[in-house]
């Protein structure tokens, strides 16, 4: 029983991994820099648009909760996505995220600006 968990969290951390490499390579941006940490949040304010410096604000506790589900709702928009598939992302990360990486959602800049 044991060994079918680890199988089935390696096969849920591999299809995430690869979730969110399709979704920094369909913004332009390198695939790999989701696997760097630090380094993959300051590529995801690049996407959606924000300064560096909320990294910062990410260190800040009950801020950071705020401005996570912030960037998530600016990811959503980045790709066209609603404030319903923001709340998707973040109670069903698993689905969400494959379906915004894998599927047929376009970048369409920082917050849906372009």
């Amino acid at each position: 029983m044991e060994e079918v968990l680890i199988v089935i969290y390696v096969v849920i951390t591999v299809l995430l991994i690869v979730s969110q490499w399709r979704i920094y390579s369909k913004a332009n941006k390198p695939g790999w820099a989701c696997l760097i940490p630090i380094y993959n949040i300051i590529v995801l304010l690049e996407i959606i648009g924000k300064p560096w410096w909320w990294l910062l604000l990410l260190l800040i506790p009950i801020v950071n909760i705020v401005f996570a589900i912030w960037m998530t709702n600016l990811l959503s928009k980045s790709f066209g996505k609603s404030e319903g598939f923001t709340i998707g992302l973040l109670l069903l990360p698993i689905i969400f995220y494959p379906v915004l990486g894998l599927g047929d959602a376009k970048y369409n800049g920082p917050a849906g600006t372009n």
